[in-house]
């Protein structure tokens, strides 16, 4: 069924059997997963970073923020390639679904669902279950922004980088 009215485009991926979104406009692509090389002295939610075409990116888990267990990715994750106000990140999923439009009428406001929850712009309610839509600007903490420029100052050996 598509939606009438207004819509926003997001890309779907699952984490732990849990369907999330980014707006596409704030991601550059999906891809499986890569990699990760370790990056001394970064924050807690950084996995690593990896190498796209040249640029050096950092992987920010998700799972971390969440408070869910940690996952090995291996070949059969996938990472997403989204763009904050400040930086490129890679965010490492459990699968990547695609893009899908929904009403903008279907999505309330966090607040509204969930009271105190962080890290979510707002709540689709959907045919089939919910969808979460995630806030990548207010994901990492300003603390957690310096301490990875400058870890990622100090790693920035490319060669080092998978």
């Amino acid at each position: 069924m598509t939606p009438q009215g207004p819509t926003l485009s997001l890309v779907v991926f699952v984490i732990d059997a849990q369907r999330y979104a980014l707006p596409l406009t704030a991601v550059d692509r999906a891809h499986p997963m890569v990699a990760v090389t370790s990056l001394p002295h970064a924050p807690a939610i950084a996995l690593g970073v990896i190498n796209v075409h040249g640029q050096v990116l950092p992987v920010v888990d998700i799972r971390r923020r969440l408070g869910l267990p940690g996952r090995d990715y291996g070949a059969a994750g996938h990472l997403i390639v989204a763009r904050t106000a400040r930086r490129p990140l890679a965010l490492p999923v459990d699968e990547a679904l695609g893009v899908r439009e929904v009403a903008l009428t279907a999505i309330a406001p966090p607040d509204a669902v969930l009271p105190g929850i962080a890290h979510v712009a707002g709540i689709a309610t959907l045919p089939d279950g919910l969808l979460f839509i995630h806030d990548l600007d207010g994901f990492l903490s300003l603390d957690e922004e310096r301490q990875l420029d400058a870890a990622l100052e100090t790693g920035d050996g490319r060669e080092g980088f998978a």
